[in-house]
């Protein structure tokens, strides 16, 4: 997901969307753990995403 498609979000669908994320986070770990992954590049893209997703979040809360 691009930042500027994170930041037409509104902070309650911003926190929908870190929970959506760090869902997937939890499943692909474990997946993982288990040797069922098979993109293994996937858990890079969804810890970026988190990332993007706080940072946004930050520079909302930021500029109230």
């Amino acid at each position: 997901m691009k930042a500027s498609e994170i930041r037409e979000l509104s902070i309650p669908e911003l926190n929908h969307k870190l929970e959506e994320l760090r869902t997937e986070m939890f499943n692909l770990r474990f997946q993982k753990a288990k040797n069922l992954l098979d993109k293994v590049d996937r858990i890079k893209l969804v810890r970026r995403d988190i990332a993007r997703v706080l940072t946004i979040m930050k520079e909302k809360q930021t500029v109230r």
